[in-house]
C-alpha cells in the first residue's frame, strides 16, 4: 500500500488549443478534459492503473466535485471535510507540447483543520510501504507542514514508518529536505534552488551537473534524489550511485502530470523490491508516456515502454559544493 497526501488539490481542466496561445485573442479548443488533480491524487491514479493499491489522503468535503471525480474513477481516498470548496486548476496545452498553467490559490485550513489532517495521514500510514507528501501546501499552512508530518510520523511509527517520498517546491520542498526524507522529486529548477549549486536552466541544459546538485541534499541526509528534466530525461542520485535514463525523442501531447506519473514509476519498481537504475528506468518510461497522452490522463503500466529507455551511470563533476540552501524562493505553483 502506498498512502500520498495532497494537502492543496484540484479539479484539473486541460484545454488543448490548434495552434499556439495568442494573448488577448479568442481561441477555439478542440478538446477538453477534467480530472480529479493534485501531485498525489494524479500519483494514485496512475499507481492504481498499473494494479497498485493506494490511498489518497485529501482535504475536501464528500460532495465535493474533486471527491466526486475520484469515486467516479475508483481511485482509493479519504477526504477530511473543510466545508469549503477545493479549488479548480486550468491548463492550456499547444500542438507542440506547451502547456500554460493557471493553479488558484485553494481554501485555507485552519490550525484544527491541519491538526486533523496530519492525524489521518498517521492513522493510515501504518502498514504502508510509501508515505508521498505532495504538491504545494494552501493558504494557512506553515512551510514546515510536511517536515512536522515526516518528524511526528517517524517518531510515532519508529522502524515501523514507510519510506517518506516528497514532491513539492519552494519553502516546503526546502524544509521538508531537512527533515531527511527517503526520496525527494525535483526539478532542475528546484533542483537548483534546493542546492544554491548553478541555475534551473543550466541543470535542465546538463544532466552531469545534476548530479552534483543533488549530492549536496545526499550529504544533508536526504535519502535518494530523483530529479526530472522533462524531454532530456531523468536523474536518480543515491549515496551509492548515480544514473541518467533518457527516452527516444518524441513529440509531447500534453506535460500536465508527467512529474506525477515519473514517480508512480519509480514507486512502483521500488515496491517490487527493484533496484535503482531499473526503478529510473520505470520512472522515465512513466513520465513519457504521460507526455504522450492528452490532458492530466496518466498510463498505466502496460502503456509504458522500459526497453527503450537508456540508462546511463553518471559521475559528479565537481569535488564539492555549498550547504543545503533553506530559504529558496516562494512556491509559484
Amino acid at each position: 500500500m502506498i498512502v500520498t497526501l495532497t494537502p492543496n488539490p484540484s479539479l484539473d481542466r486541460t484545454i488543448e488549443l490548434a495552434g499556439p496561445l495568442e494573448r488577448g485573442e479568442v481561441q477555439r479548443a478542440v478538446a477538453a478534459h477534467s480530472e480529479p488533480g493534485g501531485k498525489g491524487v494524479n500519483i494514485c491514479r496512475a499507481l492504481e492503473a498499473s494494479g497498485i493499491g493506494s490511498l489518497a489522503i485529501l482535504p475536501g468535503d464528500a460532495d465535493d466535485p474533486v471527491l466526486l471525480a475520484l469515486t467516479s474513477h475508483s481511485i482509493p481516498h479519504l477526504g477530511l471535510p473543510i466545508g469549503a470548496p477545493l479549488r479548480s486548476n486550468v491548463a492550456i496545452t499547444e500542438p507542440d507540447g506547451t502547456t500554460t498553467k493557471l493553479n488558484e490559490p485553494g481554501p485555507m485550513l485552519s490550525l484544527a483543520q491541519q491538526d486533523a489532517l496530519v492525524e489521518l495521514v498517521l492513522e493510515k500510514s501504518v502498514g504502508a510501504s510509501w508515505l508521498v507528501l505532495a504538491g504545494s501546501v494552501p493558504p494557512g499552512v506553515p512551510d514546515d507542514f510536511y517536515a512536522r508530518i515526516i518528524g511526528e510520523l517517524r517518531t510515532r511509527l519508529g522502524n515501523q514508518a514507510p519510506k517518506v517520498a516528497v514532491d513539492s517546491s519552494g519553502g516546503p520542498l526546502a524544509a521538508a529536505a531537512l527533515a531527511h526524507p527517503d526520496l525527494l522529486k525535483p526539478n532542475g529548477e528546484e533542483l537548483a534552488e534546493l542546492s544554491g549549486l548553478f541555475d534551473g536552466d543550466t541543470l535542465e541544459a546538463n544532466p552531469d551537473l545534476v548530479v552534483d546538485a543533488a549530492r549536496v541534499l545526499i550529504a544533508g541526509g536526504v535519502g535518494a534524489v530523483l530529479a526530472t528534466l522533462g524531454a532530456r530525461g531523468a536523474v536518480l542520485v543515491t549515496a551509492d550511485g548515480s544514473w541518467l535514463a533518457t527516452t527516444p525523442p518524441m513529440l509531447a501531447v500534453s506535460t500536465v502530470g508527467a512529474g506525477d506519473s515519473a514517480l508512480a514509476g519509480y514507486l512502483l519498481q521500488s515496491n517490487a523490491g527493484a533496484s535503482a537504475p531499473d526503478c529510473l528506468r520505470q520512472a522515465a518510461a512513466h513520465g513519457a508516456a504521460a507526455a504522450s497522452l492528452p490532458g492530466s490522463t496518466v498510463p498505466a503500466l502496460h502503456q509504458t515502454n522500459p526497453s527503450v529507455v537508456t540508462v546511463t551511470p553518471l559521475a559528479p563533476v565537481l569535488a564539492s559544493g555549498p550547504v543545503l540552501a533553506t530559504h529558496p524562493k516562494e512556491d509559484d505553483q
